[in-house]
């Protein structure tokens, strides 16, 4: 059995890690913190938890992480770039859920996320934990850098176009879409009900996070610098991530049939059939990206509709499928969950 401890585990993808977890048959949970609620049992702060995890929470000085054989961070960013070392030293596994390993310029890094990186020497051996194109490398590696929900909708949705070399990469546009949950358990202003309800609003308009992320995915794709337009938006849905994306094709080709053999051997990316709308529900709960292409009129504009539930394929399934290949069990153990309609 691999032992697990999760840091951070009170907020949405923490508790998601531990839904996943209590059903994966190959994994035993050991430690579960939190320096606010060291000595609440797991299952009296979320109810749904009951019979399925009896541990209580304990403080980071009392888990004894180093014993786990991986530990996940699902913590606020700026806290596993501290941790880390320590638990690669002790020879434990480590799989960061924030965004404290995903961008390899420790300068740009700084700059968006506004403090000082406190383990660069980390980030060049950080591996990106999108299993569709590091799938290798996720195997060998002792630490991953967990994807950013919107990073994981829109690289899945353009990755086949600038693979085959068939779009314009210096005009992309991605205009996406949030459920709150994405914005974390904390309590603030813009996610309270009587704000968010009833809404509809853009956000990030001149810069966002996530943005130097998913440039730097797509240009490792392109071969070179990529021109993406990102614009996310809050929409009034508690889960999931809905990323229309937009690209001029520079030569005719079968954008269905691309799709279609390029995700031909993922479990967990769907391309529906042409014509499709993929919906965020679809995928309520499952680690699943739903994704249809559309070419308009028969035009040069490639149209990606591009689905996934922001706290699974967004941040903890895809962190338990990356688990899965670190520990050579198959990609798709504890995580065969059906999505919940309605």
């Amino acid at each position: 059995m691999i032992k697990v401890g999760i840091v951070g585990g009170t907020g949405y993808t923490g508790v998601e890690l531990m839904r996943l977890l209590a059903r994966h048959d190959g994994v035993q949970l050991q430690a579960i913190t939190s320096r606010k609620e060291a000595g609440m049992p797991v299952a009296e702060m979320y109810p749904s938890l009951r019979g399925h995890v009896d541990i209580a929470f304990s403080t980071p000085a009392d888990a004894s992480l180093d014993q786990c054989d991986v530990v996940f961070f699902a913590t606020p960013n700026g806290i596993a770039m501290g941790e880390a070392e320590a638990l690669l030293a002790a020879g434990v596994k480590v799989i960061d859920l924030a965004a404290d390993f995903r961008i390899k310029d420790v300068a740009e890094w700084e700059k968006w996320y506004g403090m000082s990186h406190a383990s660069p020497a980390l980030v060049g051996e950080a591996v990106y934990g999108l299993p569709e194109i590091n799938r290798e490398q996720i195997r060998q590696a002792r630490l991953v850098a967990n994807p950013g929900c919107y990073p994981t909708a829109v690289q899945l949705g353009f990755l086949p176009l600038i693979e085959a070399g068939a779009v314009d990469v210096t005009s992309l546009i991605a205009d996406s879409k949030s459920g709150v949950s994405g914005a974390g358990r904390k309590a603030e202003v813009h996610t309270l009900m009587c704000e968010a309800g009833d809404n509809f609003k853009a956000y990030g308009v001149g810069g966002h996070r996530h943005l130097p992320e998913i440039k730097q995915g797509l240009a490792r794709a392109a071969g070179g610098p990529v021109g993406l337009t990102f614009v996310p938006h809050l929409t009034p849905m508690i889960r999931g991530i809905h990323a229309t994306l937009y690209a001029r094709l520079t030569r005719d080709i079968d954008v269905q049939a691309l799709y279609q053999q390029r995700y031909a051997g993922e479990r967990f990316v769907d391309v529906m059939p042409a014509g499709s709308t993929p919906e965020t529900r679809s995928v309520r709960g499952a680690n699943t990206c739903r994704m249809a292409v559309y070419r308009p009129q028969g035009g040069d504009t490639v149209v990606v509709l591009s689905v996934i539930d922001n706290l699974v394929k967004g941040a903890a399934g895809q962190a338990v499928q990356n688990m899965n290949l670190m520990f050579g069990l198959p990609e798709g153990q504890g995580l065969d969950v059906v999505p919940l309609l309605p």
